[in-house]
């Protein structure tokens, strides 16, 4: 009897262990981009000339994660993701050599509520108005961010030491806000915060999203909210954008009809207090207006392209013009090999105008030598 007993008491711990591990899941997931690149134009190393090189991530960046969910019950859930960024070329760390550079947070998630989490997110232009852009990860990502990625849509900088709150999906619409802390006794330095809210109705979407950063600038506080240290690895070629206050402003609209996704996205980025572009401590803004849009042309076979144009204002700069512009035109064209992987090509030119500006397209490998880049990519991507 008692070895019955003990049979009956081991399979009930087996069913009670089966029923708790059934509650919660953790999830590897990854993609991994690599491609070759050509680029003419290129500035490095003190010459200039033409550019072929090994790419990681020309169109999402190349990463791994690990995404976690345990039911707490009452409609709440415990979560948690871990991501990490490297290159597939080299296999080094991305975002500044961060283990999990890309996202890192923990939170609460409820049916009735919405979520809460903490650690290192996205602000809120790039989790609303981005999807809608040629920037969104579904499109031309980080070979078709905005010049210098001045709005951050391409997420060039993550916030640190944030608390971010998202609403549920109600009826089509979602809200999101976001604080990053400066950790820091001086609380206003080097800190963030944004706003943001979608709306979606059958084949519209609809978004906007506000985005500030204080003290960006600052050298003495670089466990604050942003790292400018990663813009330079993420492939904008050192250039970093600075300022004593950043605004960013930004809205955008899709509408699909059939097989195609017609898009438009407006930005605004005001550096206050900037040293940008030899600026002594002024102003430099930056007007983005996007047109994108995307057809199926099969079920396998994608076609995209986008047209920016940059109208941008720097102040009390003794080497440069007042007024740059920047016309950059994107096209991509995506074949799926299977619902994992898929073969790719991309093409990016840029025209740059203004007193001493040269063209600089993102992951390009450096400016411009002159007022004009083109850059083409073919490449793979699979997930995982």
């Amino acid at each position: 009897m008692k070895k019955v007993s003990l049979v009956l008491g081991t399979c009930g711990i087996v069913v009670v262990s089966s029923a708790a591990h059934a509650q919660s899941a953790v999830t590897l997931y990854g993609i991994i981009d690599a491609g070759i690149a050509y680029t003419n134009n290129v500035s490095k190393g003190g010459t200039s000339g033409s550019l072929v090189q090994a790419t990681s991530g020309e169109i999402n960046g190349s990463r791994f994660g690990l995404r976690g969910a345990e039911d707490l019950g009452g409609g709440l859930k415990a979560i948690f993701v871990l991501e990490n960024g490297f290159s597939v070329q080299s296999g080094k760390l991305a975002q500044n050599n961060r283990e999990f550079g890309r996202q890192a947070f923990v939170g609460i998630s409820s049916n009735l509520y919405g979520t809460i989490t903490l650690g290192r997110q996205y602000d809120s232009l790039v989790d609303f108005v981005a999807p809608l852009s040629g920037t969104a990860g579904t499109f031309g990502d980080t070979g078709f961010a905005h010049p210098f990625d001045n709005d951050n849509l391409n997420h060039s900088v993550r916030m640190n030491n944030s608390v971010k709150y998202t609403s549920n999906n109600y009826a089509g619409f979602k809200a999101g806000a976001l604080y990053a802390f400066s950790n820091n006794t001086d609380f206003a330095m080097n800190r963030a915060y944004s706003v943001g809210a979608s709306y979606n109705y059958g084949p519209l979407n609809v978004a906007a999203g506000y985005l500030q950063i204080n003290g960006s600038n600052s050298t003495a506080n670089t466990a604050g909210a942003v790292d400018l240290g990663e813009s330079a690895a993420n492939g904008t070629g050192g250039f970093q954008l600075g300022a004593d206050v950043q605004r960013t402003v930004g809205a955008g609209l899709n509408y699909a009809f059939g097989p195609a996704v017609v898009g438009f996205v407006y930005t605004h980025s005001q550096f206050q207090g900037s040293q940008s572009f030899g600026s002594n401590n002024g102003t430099v803004r930056f007007d983005n207006y996007e047109v994108n849009g995307k057809y199926a042309l099969t079920p396998a076979l994608s076609l995209g392209a986008s047209y920016v144009f940059t109208n941008g204002h720097v102040s009390d700069s003794t080497t440069f013009g007042e007024d740059p512009k920047w016309n950059q035109v994107n096209l991509q064209t995506v074949y799926s090999l299977s619902k994992r992987t898929d073969v790719y090509l991309e093409g990016m030119y840029q025209h740059a105008s203004g007193h001493n500006f040269v063209a600089f397209i993102n992951t390009a490998g450096g400016a411009s030598s002159t007022a004009n880049q083109v850059m083409a990519t073919v490449g793979m991507r699979t997930r995982f």
